[in-house]
């Protein structure tokens, strides 16, 4: 056998040499020996192993044996003819052309046999699910998870779905309770039901997000808005968003959908709700400093009045005292007026000798 590939090899290489053969058909002749010299001294190593994997890299060298096959089997034809020469005997020619003719059937029954297993085989990545279609029986109501499966190449397909949280922004128009126009945009992170893949891909489609999520969420969001003001939606932000939350995970669930989070990330009002609002804003501000300008002149009005009191009440007291003790308060005041003096003039940094007598006090009017 060893013999025979020798020869086999050598004779391919001889035709490779050949100036008058084409360089696809050089080409073919290199692929064979190349492979056929593999196959052989390889022979008794691959004989032990369990299973031969049909790669991409060995269907195309099946595909290069079986295109040299048939090209050598035309070309030993010609030669055995009598349309070529070639240094092998008629025998050996023929067993070289029964031989190409069983590797290239070999080739062909290879490349046939790994398509139709990588047909049968299907992956399933992380984070997926995949509904099979059946040509016979229809979409199948049990979904199939990570990993690779089988299926009937021709008759059965999977269909692939991805089962992780995604986002999705809907931006809707709506009207608030007073007739006020909102702009709203709701962000949503949904995932479909594993359990209800078969029925969201008969009843709605692949794209089920983009038939489904725009629609419910104007639909609720419509609804959720219409029961507040406008004041009301800045004023309770939180209790609107958790309102549309409840409504919106409630809705979604009849389509087999399960919303992870639902928030408002955006919300604003026409440009003339805007301008009111900030009219109302300038003219609460100036009545608010009107109120202080008014409340600070009242203040100063009852200051002014209770030190007008105090003045009255003083110079009342005084006189009474005065028609009550006659001179005695006159002299009570000239004495404190006199100490008065001494202490201020005590103080002074040039010394003051004061005479004494009574000549020294200041002369009060009677």
């Amino acid at each position: 056998m060893q013999l025979h590939c020798t020869k086999w090899c050598c004779f391919l290489n001889g035709i490779v040499k050949n100036q008058c053969c084409s360089a696809i058909f050089k080409r073919c002749c290199l692929g064979l020996c190349h492979w056929v010299t593999q196959w052989f001294q390889g022979g008794k190593r691959r004989s032990g192993e369990e299973e031969l994997d049909i790669s991409s890299n060995q269907r195309r060298r099946c595909c290069e044996l079986c295109a040299g096959a048939v090209v050598l089997r035309f070309h030993v034809l010609y030669v055995v003819s009598g349309g070529g020469h070639t240094h092998l005997s008629k025998t050996e020619i023929a067993v070289m052309a029964k031989l190409f003719e069983s590797i290239g059937k070999l080739g062909l029954a290879l490349a046939i046999g790994g398509g139709i297993v990588n047909s049968a085989l299907f992956n399933v990545d992380a984070g997926h699910q995949a509904v099979i279609f059946d040509r016979f029986r229809g979409v199948q109501d049990t979904a199939v998870g990570e990993g690779t499966h089988f299926l009937i190449p021709w008759v059965q397909k999977p269909i692939i779905f991805d089962c992780r949280s995604r986002p999705r922004n809907v931006p809707v128009i709506t009207g608030s309770k007073d007739l006020q126009n909102v702009n709203i945009t709701l962000r949503i992170l949904f995932r479909p039901m594993n359990s209800q893949l078969a029925r969201i891909y008969t009843s709605i489609g692949e794209d089920y997000d983009e038939r489904v999520l725009p629609s419910i969420t104007t639909e609720v969001l419509k609804s959720v808005v219409a029961r507040f003001d406008a004041g009301e939606l800045i004023t309770q932000r939180e209790l609107v968003s958790r309102q549309v939350s409840e409504d919106l995970t409630e809705r979604a669930s009849t389509f087999g959908l399960i919303l992870d989070d639902v928030s408002l990330t955006h919300l604003t009002f026409g440009k003339e709700f805007t301008e009111a609002v900030e009219m109302k804003q300038v003219a609460q501000q100036e009545a608010e400093r009107a109120r202080f300008v008014v409340e600070k002149a009242e203040q100063q009005k009852q200051a002014a009045i209770i030190s007008a009191e105090g003045d009255s009440q003083a110079a009342l007291l005084i006189a009474n005292s005065l028609m009550d003790a006659g001179d005695g308060l006159v002299e009570l005041r000239k004495l404190e007026a006199a100490e008065d003096i001494a202490f201020q003039l005590s103080r002074s940094r040039n010394i003051t000798y004061l005479p004494s007598g009574q000549g020294t006090l200041l002369q009060l009017p009677q």
